[in-house]
């Protein structure tokens, strides 16, 4: 099965200088970016089942790129959800550079209301028993535990935030508020994380 890893890793090897084998890596890297960023959004607007020829031209390339970079739709399904995983969880440092710890967790929550809204799209696929998915649910949990954690607890150290909260149980309670409407899941999580706040001296 492709890997997205091992996918990048092919484009991006080769001899130092050979230019003329560099250029056209450059290109099957950008289609392969805006093919991933393309499934992404036709997923939540269409579903996993959108015919391929749709997210081609959303991404602005050939059928038969799509299949070179993904010949099973299985594989596009994980790049996606690999990728928007990654986002979501790189997006914390920078939120914890930007922003006082407290509003860094807010900032950060609403991102991975973001990321609902992404897996809303494909969560039927990831649920479909097909192998090639079993290993996503350990992936989620092996970025965004440790993304949340050290958020949470520079929040906790500072002050801004009661001690006692566990990672897994608010992305959880986040999750379960953020499957319905967009932006209520918005306002819903973000009432939940106010109220980590409930008690903290200002």
């Amino acid at each position: 099965m492709f890997r997205l890893q091992e996918g990048v890793r092919e484009l991006t090897t080769g001899t130092p200088g050979d230019t003329a084998r560099r250029a056209p890596r450059a290109d099957a890297q950008r289609n392969l970016d805006a093919l991933v960023a393309a499934a992404r959004t036709v997923f939540v607007r269409s579903g996993v089942d959108a015919p391929v020829r749709e997210i081609a031209e959303e991404a602005g390339v050939g059928v038969g790129t799509l299949y070179r970079h993904f010949p099973q739709r299985a594989d596009l399904v994980v790049a996606v959800f690999r990728d928007a995983v990654d986002a979501a969880a790189d997006a914390a440092p920078v939120l914890a550079a930007q922003y006082p710890p407290a509003e860094a967790v807010a900032q950060w929550m609403q991102r991975f209301v973001d990321f609902i809204g992404t897996k809303r799209g494909i969560v039927a696929a990831l649920h479909s028993g097909d192998p090639a998915f079993a290993a996503l649910p350990a992936y989620f949990s092996e970025r965004f535990h440790p993304a949340l954690k050290g958020l949470l607890d520079a929040a906790i150290s500072a002050g801004e935030m009661r001690p006692g909260i566990d990672p897994t149980d608010l992305l959880t309670a986040a999750a379960n508020l953020a499957h319905g409407d967009v932006e209520q899941g918005r306002r819903m999580v973000a009432l939940l994380v106010d109220g980590l706040r409930h008690g903290v001296k200002g």
